[in-house]
C-alpha cells in the first residue's frame, strides 16, 4: 500500500471515529411543547429546553418554572430567561402552565393540583425527556413560588386522575420570593380561609422536606423578610437545609430578567446551591 493510500485510510478511520462520538451525543431539540394535563376542552402544555448536547443513554436533573401572578393571571414564559440560563448549565428545564383565575375561572387550588400534576407527569415520562426522577428540582415566583414549595409540602389537592403512587414532590427548591404563608395575615387568606391549614407551606413543614434556597427583597410588600425567616428557622428545626438571600431594598420581582442585576445575583447563587447539592457542574 502506498504512502498516500495508508493516509487516505487513516483520514476515513480518523472520520469514523469521529462520526461514532458525535454520534455518542445526542442534540435534541432546544424547546419542544407538551400536553400534560387534559381536563375538558383544556389543554395544558409545558415547554421543554434541553442542554446543547446531551449524552445518549444519560439522565439528567430537571428544574420546572412555575409563574407568578396570585394564582390569578400569568403565562408560563414569565421565566424563559432561567429555562434558558440553567438548560446551558446541563439542566433539562420545564415551563408549566397551570390554571389560573382570569383563563380559567379556577382557585388556587386547582393550581396547585395542576403544579402536583406537572411533576408526577415528568416522573412518569422520565425516560422519555433524559430525566433523572429523583433529580428534579421545583422553582418559582411569588404565587408560582408557592406551587413549588406546595409540591413539597402539602399532601392534600391532587387531581383525582393523577396517578397517585407517583410522587409529586421534588428533591430540591429554588424560590423567588414565595407566597409561602397563607393563614391570617398571610397572603391569599381570603380566598384560602380556613383551608390554609393544609395548603400552606408554611403550616406544613414536616421532617424530610427538600433543601431549599429563597430569595427576598428586603422591601417586598407581600412577603414580609420575618415570614421567610420564621420559614428557614422551621425548615432547620426539622433538619433540612434553607438557605435565604435578602436584598437590601429590593420590592417583589427583583429577580426578573428585565432587572438585570439582581437577575445575575440571584441565578449565580442558585447555580452555587444546586452545584453544592451536585445537580450541576461547579
Amino acid at each position: 500500500m502506498t504512502t498516500k493510500a495508508i493516509r487516505t485510510s487513516k483520514q476515513k478511520q480518523a472520520g469514523i471515529i469521529i462520526l461514532l462520538l458525535l454520534l455518542s451525543f445526542q442534540k435534541i431539540s432546544a424547546q419542544e411543547e407538551v400536553v400534560y394535563k387534559t381536563l375538558d376542552t383544556i389543554s395544558l402544555t409545558m415547554d421543554i429546553y434541553y442542554p446543547e448536547h446531551m449524552v445518549k443513554g444519560q439522565k439528567y436533573p430537571v428544574v420546572i418554572f412555575f409563574f407568578g401572578g396570585g394564582w390569578k393571571t400569568g403565562r408560563k414564559g414569565k421565566f424563559r430567561p432561567h429555562a434558558k440560563h440553567f438548560s446551558k448549565k446541563g439542566l433539562i428545564s420545564v415551563l408549566a402552565d397551570y390554571r389560573v383565575e382570569s383563563r380559567h375561572k379556577t382557585s388556587p387550588f386547582e393550581s396547585l393540583k395542576d403544579a402536583k400534576s406537572a411533576i408526577r407527569f415528568l416522573r412518569l415520562n422520565a425516560e422519555k425527556f433524559h430525566i433523572d426522577p429523583d433529580k428534579i428540582i421545583a422553582s418559582g415566583g411569588s404565587a408560582g413560588g408557592h406551587l413549588a414549595a406546595a409540591t413539597a409540602t402539602i399532601e392534600k389537592y391532587n387531581d383525582s386522575k393523577d396517578d397517585l403512587n407517583i410522587s409529586a414532590k421534588p428533591n430540591a427548591l429554588v424560590l423567588f420570593n414565595p407566597v409561602i404563608d397563607n393563614g391570617p395575615g398571610g397572603y391569599g387568606f381570603k380566598r384560602i380561609g380556613s383551608e390554609y391549614h393544609d395548603f400552606s407551606p408554611l403550616h406544613n413543614i414536616q421532617k424530610g422536606a427538600p433543601p431549599t434556597i429563597i430569595f427576598l427583597g428586603t422591601k417586598d410588600h407581600l412577603i414580609p423578610v420575618e415570614t421567610v425567616r420564621y420559614y428557614k428557622k422551621v425548615m432547620e428545626r426539622v433538619g433540612s437545609r434553607c438557605d435565604l438571600y435578602l436584598y437590601e431594598g429590593q420590592p417583589h420581582g427583583f429577580f426578573n430578567y428585565k432587572h438585570t442585576e439582581y437577575y445575575n445575583k440571584t441565578v449565580e447563587k442558585a447555580d452555587e446551591f444546586l452545584s453544592s447539592l451536585g445537580y450541576i457542574k461547579s
